[in-house]
Order: structure tokens, then sequence, then C-alpha cells
């Protein structure tokens, strides 16, 4: 091989540099929305009542803002209007799924007293959390969170493998803190596992894993269809009609 072709295949150093510079500050990226969502985890949960109705929409306001300055796209986000309408039809069909399996499960005996949550004991109460505090409180902050800006700046580093697990591990993980009084408020997990100290490292773990799992499947929709939309629409037919399912069975058990 001639010394010129050798010299063609070597990158110049500048090249390289560039490349590292580049790789550089999108794990830079990664780190500081990881770093965000703790400290925004910890505030929203750990400090004042109010602080968990602001904290965790004004986070996701200004990492998606971060992102942007950073050259993501809307596309990359999963904002794009190119894919509303895949979005659409996949946020269709996952409602209808859920609402079946709900009713299904409201249905039977047996799985009954997994929907007796204390939070949302009464009608009125359930119609408030789901048509406004989950969705602007939780699904949409959350979705724009991680499905949006992580999910976007995790695929530009490791691609869909990195996304799936990397995200959905965090996802999970994003909900210890909301699931230490999962069996002492839930009438079918306190039967379960009691409402002690086992009780409630199982409902953590329970909960970190159904939502680990939650977070993939909301991954899967999210690049599938190549929205926001379907993914959203998942989240909030799990929590929010999940609430009303459940005051609907505390209404018609008492």
């Amino acid at each position: 091989m001639s010394d010129q072709a050798l010299v063609a295949e070597t990158p110049h150093p500048l090249i390289e540099q560039l490349s590292a510079l580049h790789h550089f500050r999108i794990y830079a990226d990664i780190a500081v929305v990881v770093v965000v969502l703790a400290l925004t985890n910890l505030i929203a949960h750990f400090t004042t009542p109010w602080a968990s109705f602001a904290t965790v929409p004004a986070a996701a306001i200004g990492l998606l803002l971060l992102v942007r300055s950073r050259g993501l796209g809307w596309t990359e986000l999963g904002l794009g209007r190119e894919q509303w309408k895949s979005g659409a039809g996949y946020a269709l069909a996952a409602v209808a799924l859920v609402v079946t399996v709900i009713a299904i499960g409201a249905l039977l005996p047996w799985t009954r007293p997994m929907f007796m949550n204390n939070n949302y004991a009464t009608i009125s109460g359930a119609l408030l959390a789901s048509m406004i505090i989950i969705p602007l409180q939780t699904v949409i902050p959350e979705e724009v969170a991680f499905r949006g800006v992580l999910h976007g700046a995790l695929d530009r580093a490791w691609g869909w493998r990195g996304v799936a697990a990397a995200g959905s591990l965090l996802f999970g993980l994003w909900h210890i803190a909301t699931s230490f009084g999962l069996t002492s408020s839930n009438v079918g997990f306190t039967r379960i596992f009691g409402g002690g100290l086992l009780g409630t490292v199982a409902g953590v773990a329970l909960a970190v894993a159904a939502t680990a799992f939650a977070g993939f499947v909301f991954t899967w929709l999210r690049r599938r269809s190549g929205s926001l939309i379907a993914p959203i629409a998942l989240h909030w037919s799990l929590n929010g009609l999940g609430a009303l399912a459940a005051a609907l069975v505390w209404h018609l058990s008492t």
C-alpha cells in the first residue's frame, strides 16, 4: 500500500478531536438530564407539598428548552408534526386495550380489591385527579422528560438498545419515592404484602419493576409511532382511567 493511501485512510487529528468533543457533549447532555431528573424527584417528594405541583412540569419544560438549544430537533423529541397521525392511531389502540383490561379487572372478584386505592375513594376526587392533576402534573411532564428529552439524548449516544435499557430502568427508579405508601393505601396489596416494613419494601420493588416495564412499553410506542402522543395516551389511560375505576369500585363496594 502506498504512503498516499495510508495518509488518506488515517483520520486527521483535528477530525478525531472534534469527534471526541461531539461524543463528550452527547454524554454530558445525558448526565445533565439524569441529574436534573434526580433533583426534581427529590424536591417534588421530600420538600413542601406544594413543590410537587410545579417542580416536575417546570423541570420538563426546562429540559426541553435545554436539549433544543443543544441541537435536538422536534422529531428527535417525538414532537414533530409528521408523526401526529401515526401517534394518534397508536394512541387510540392503546387506550382501547387499557379500557378493556381495566373493565375486566374491575369486574373479576379476585382482582377487584387491587383497584381499591384510598386516594381515589370518591368519584369527584377521581375525576379531578384523572382529568387535571394526573395529565398536567404527571403524565405530560413525565413523557416529555423521559420519552422526549431523555429518549432523544440516549438515542444519540447508544441507539434503541440504550434507550430501551437505560430509559426504562431510570423510569422505574423515578417511582421509588411515590411507592413508599403503595401497600398501605391499597386494600388488595395490603392483603398480600401487609403494611409493615416488609410490605413497604415489597411495594417499592413491585412498583419499580412494574413502572420499568411500563417505561419499556411507552418507549416502544414512542419508537413505533415516532410521536409522544401514543405514550402520553397510554400513560394517561393507565393512571387516569385507573383512578376512575378505583372510585367506581369503591362506590359499588360501599
